[in-house]
């Protein structure tokens, strides 16, 4: 087989991406951001602070911190490769606490945040303060 012929059936085998698919997988993408920002806007709304904080990038997470009552200097923190990972995990069980949940709830944030975010925003959960107050106000409910 000749150097044509090679580059002929490579050609053949190639596929290209399918636009239909292309754009539904898009559409499908843009769908999940457009609920975690939703979510996002309604967990720090049931905070008591600004929904549109969550779309603000860097600030975002100084909200975040604050509604969870951490330290503004872990804002820092967030962005060193690998340290950031123990410190989103942490920040994921301090909001799953200041929201009356416990720890499995604070890894699904963590692992699963697409899904459990929403979960937080849209059900039933209310905000009982950050990890001060969370165990406190978690113990007089039961």
């Amino acid at each position: 087989m000749n150097q044509d012929g090679l580059s002929a059936a490579v050609d053949q085998t190639a596929q290209q991406p399918n636009p239909a698919a292309m754009l539904v997988v898009s559409i499908i993408y843009l769908g999940i951001i457009a609920l975690y920002i939703v979510a996002a806007w309604r967990v720090y709304a049931k905070a008591g602070q600004p929904g549109w904080a969550a779309l603000v990038p860097v600030y975002n997470i100084v909200v975040w911190l604050r509604i969870i009552q951490r330290p503004a200097w872990w804002t820092l923190m967030m962005f060193i490769p690998v340290v950031n990972i123990f410190f989103v995990l942490i920040a994921s069980v301090d909001t799953a606490r200041a929201f009356g949940k416990g720890t499995g709830y604070g890894l699904g944030l963590f692992f699963l945040n697409f899904i459990f975010w929403p979960m937080l925003a849209f059900g039933d959960a209310k905000y009982v303060g950050g990890t001060a107050e969370a165990p406190k106000a978690m113990a007089m409910a039961a």
